[in-house]
């Protein structure tokens, strides 16, 4: 079972007009990482709650979702299996999946596109099957998210935030709503398209009013990683001492730097950026991480 923990603030290390915090939710769990210990948190909760004893999810071969889910069930005695879109393959995620007792389905990226008829075609009539969504999308998770306000300084004034489907945002955006924060909330999409994101957070908050969107850092798509991202991953993790995940906060922390610079904050601006773990994500990117190293 998930049970509560928080995660420090680490202000970093600048000289600019601002301050700088990272809500270090990297730390939490090196497996149930970041905002996957925040989205399964009710979502467990709901299953052990009715009684189900296999957790099923999706994801790609990569996704930190899939072995925080198998962590998860590990701990907590229960079963998990996951579809995995594409390709058979072999990788350093998937064996500590399966290390953790995760059965894994690889399925063709057309079936993926439907994730209950594949759920169903197999679990329909399972009794102690959970459907879990991709990246764990649910208002249970948005409810776990919204929990990071909670642990923020009151005069914060700017929270950023990664987004990949804008579960963890919609959460973020709920949580300041709730407390009738003045907080500005700032989401960098990670793939191309990303203003899509926006009506997901507006499904579960009904409204966006202090949410700001910047769609320019995606760097060409998802799991996209140009040289200029790879050596600002490099220079910023070797200046501050903290690592970065090449798919989500790596963009993050270039936008919020990027967007400094550019003088959208007034001075003397407090803004915290929430590192949403992943990090094993840098194994996917071993390569070319080595060609810049």
């Amino acid at each position: 079972m998930i049970t509560d923990i928080y995660s420090p603030l680490q202000e970093l290390k600048y000289t600019g007009p601002v301050r700088l915090w990272v809500k270090r939710d990297d730390l939490i769990d090196p497996y149930i990482s970041g905002n996957k210990w925040r989205k399964l948190k009710y979502v467990m909760a709901r299953a052990i709650a009715l009684n189900k004893l296999h957790l099923v999810t999706f994801g790609g071969a990569y996704s930190n979702h899939l072995l925080a889910t198998a962590a998860a069930a590990a701990r907590s005695g229960l079963k998990a299996t996951a579809f995995v879109r594409g390709e058979v393959v072999e990788n350093e995620m998937l064996l500590l999946c399966r290390l953790y007792g995760m059965k894994l389905i690889f399925s063709s990226r057309e079936a993926y596109k439907n994730k209950r008829a594949l759920f169903d075609s197999i679990f329909k009539e399972d009794p102690n099957a959970y459907f879990i969504d991709e990246g764990g999308a649910s208002p249970e998770a948005v409810k776990g998210c919204a929990e990071i306000i909670n642990e923020l300084p009151p005069d914060v004034d700017h929270l950023f935030c990664a987004a990949g489907t804008g579960t963890t945002a919609a959460g973020l955006l709920k949580g300041i709503q709730q407390q009738k924060r003045n907080l500005q909330l700032h989401v960098v999409p990670v793939l191309k398209g990303g203003d899509f994101i926006a009506g997901e957070i507006y499904n579960y908050t009904r409204s966006v009013e202090q949410l700001h969107l910047h769609t320019d850092y995606h760097f060409g798509g998802y799991a996209k990683t140009p040289p200029e991202l790879l050596h600002f991953m490099r220079n910023f993790t070797s200046e501050q001492g903290i690592l970065l995940d090449p798919v989500y906060t790596a963009k993050l922390f270039y936008a919020m730097y990027d967007l400094i610079k550019k003088g959208h904050f007034s001075e003397n601006s407090r803004i915290v950026a929430l590192h949403t773990g992943g990090l094993l994500g840098l194994l996917g990117k071993k390569e070319e991480l080595a060609r810049i190293l």
